[in-house]
């Protein structure tokens, strides 16, 4: 948690992050592309564009999430806004892990899974590194009820023959 005496980091109202995601994937929209991804750079995460299937309504969903790269994956967070309930495109993810994802430099196919021991703590530690202060991202993971997944994108198997 945070140093003793602060409080804890103040978590935006709901109806806060949801229009400004739905502002910047407008923005990413009317810009076909040209504003709204970026590479992650040191002590600053990149954000991707990554689409999924509807587990439900077998329909293709897009949203913007921050990311940075772990040799040749890619790493995110499903944490829906610290929300408490997992984020649609986790579930979707758990439901069809294979995916693509919109980079700066174009569409790459991935695999989907969550990290797990001693994988997981190392990707946390490094997520930590993206914080302005690191001791928010484990204040603000502490507000939900549930372990907030790790999730790493790793490039999908290509095919020979």
């Amino acid at each position: 948690m945070g140093t003793t005496g602060q409080r804890p980091p103040r978590v935006p109202p709901r109806w806060f992050v949801r229009s400004f995601w739905a502002g910047h994937r407008s923005l990413y929209r009317a810009t076909g592309g040209r504003i709204g991804l970026s590479r992650p750079k040191p002590g600053k995460y990149g954000l991707l564009r990554l689409r999924t299937i509807g587990r439900r309504s077998g329909m293709e969903r897009a949203v913007i999430l921050a990311y940075f790269e772990d040799g040749a994956d890619l790493v995110l967070l499903a944490m829906n806004g610290w929300g408490d309930p997992p984020p649609a495109w986790w579930l979707n993810l758990l439901a069809n892990p294979d995916t693509t994802v919109d980079l700066v430099d174009g569409a790459r196919a991935v695999h989907a899974r969550e990290a797990q021991g001693a994988e997981r703590e190392r990707l946390w530690a490094a997520w930590r590194g993206y914080s302005k202060n690191p001791d928010d991202l484990d204040a603000l993971a502490g507000l939900r009820s549930r372990e907030t997944p790790v999730v790493v994108l790793e490039p999908a198997a290509t095919v020979t023959g």
